[in-house]
């Protein structure tokens, strides 16, 4: 779809180098969850919050500020500045990876528009993903004004950070996959219970990833540390909290993790029966390649979770994660019908 072999390539380069931006950009964010240092910049400052504390008085405001949020005021009263720079550092850095890919994606679309080398349908495309990334930085925002003003929460709510967690993976996806659709590569001649699969790998690695940014918000994965019981029960008793009823599969710790597990049970089996299905056919090594990342992070998961979900444990765990997610993508790009050209 772009005008010329050339023009391609550099669009699959571009499209590469947000790729990856936008993956050490999870990394950066799910390490700024971990380090609790999300709600250490109080303002939405999109031009002059590119710039950090410039000298002493500079980080005396900002910690001031800090200091009006109930995380400071109930959790990290302690706190000595050589600590809050250490949490303002992580969030600021987020927050400036967040603008460098704005910039090489604009930037990069722009010199593609004046080169002429984009189709109307493939300009249409990448505006949505530019647009996309614009809204994930409002989402952050939305996110983060959770955990700051006239308020009892010491966190972000796990509902907005599940949503700016899964928009990240939308992004991710869908730049996956308009380079594949730009790589000319042939896709895959199976059946439908093969497409169908595919399609419901994709969407249960999802959910699934958006139910562990739930138990990440919740700092779920260190309620239970036992496996595979749950303190020794196969269903927590306390599954169904008594002051949050059915929001507890939303909002309780002990539903969100089970949840957790309960899927990744699901998921195993279904990879595993793919590869079975699809064994000597085509796509067979896609679904093997499927089964083996799933099977990995099963096994990391629970690593992580009997080791109390450590920051190290934690951050593999979500990054292999990603990964998976886009293998999925890709198994699931091969499968499904050729779109019209």
């Amino acid at each position: 779809m772009a005008k010329s072999d050339t023009a391609t390539l550099w669009v699959r380069r571009w499209l590469v180098l947000i790729g990856l931006m936008v993956y050490a950009m999870i990394l950066i964010g799910g390490m700024t969850r971990l380090t609790d240092s999300g709600l250490s910049i109080t303002e939405w400052d999109p031009i002059s919050g590119a710039l950090p504390p410039l000298g002493a008085e500079g980080w005396a405001e900002e910690f001031a500020k800090y200091q009006q949020t109930s995380e400071f005021q109930q959790q990290n009263y302690n706190m000595t500045m050589a600590e809050f720079q250490y949490i303002y550092w992580w969030e600021w850095g987020h927050r400036l990876f967040g603008r460098l890919i704005g910039l090489v994606a604009i930037g990069g679309f722009a010199v593609f528009a004046l080169k002429r080398w984009l189709s109307k349908p493939l300009a249409m495309r990448l505006l949505v993903l530019i647009a996309l990334g614009g809204l994930q930085g409002f989402i952050g925002w939305w996110m983060v004004s959770s955990g700051i003003g006239e308020t009892d929460r010491l966190d972000v709510a796990p509902y907005r950070l599940a949503a700016h967690f899964t928009l990240a993976l939308v992004i991710i996806g869908y730049t996956v996959w308009l380079w594949l659709d730009l790589g000319g590569k042939a896709r895959l001649a199976v059946g439908s219970a093969a497409r169908i699969f595919a399609l419901v790998m994709l969407g249960l690695i999802f959910v699934q990833m958006g139910t562990g940014a739930l138990v990440a918000g919740l700092d779920a994965g260190r309620t239970y540390t036992d496996w595979p019981l749950m303190a020794g029960e196969l269903v927590p008793g306390h599954y169904i909290n008594a002051e949050l009823g059915i929001r507890s599969v939303f909002e309780g710790r002990e539903a969100t993790q089970f949840n957790h597990r309960l899927l990744a049970y699901v998921i195993w089996i279904l990879a595993l029966a793919g590869v079975a299905l699809m064994r000597g056919k085509a796509g067979w090594r896609e679904a093997g390649t499927l089964a083996v990342l799933v099977t990995a992070q099963a096994a990391w998961g629970i690593l992580t979770l009997m080791n109390a979900a450590p920051l190290e444990l934690a951050i593999i765990h979500q990054a292999l994660g990603v990964i998976l997610f886009i293998a999925a993508v890709r198994l699931t790009w091969l499968t499904v019908r050729p779109a019209e050209r």
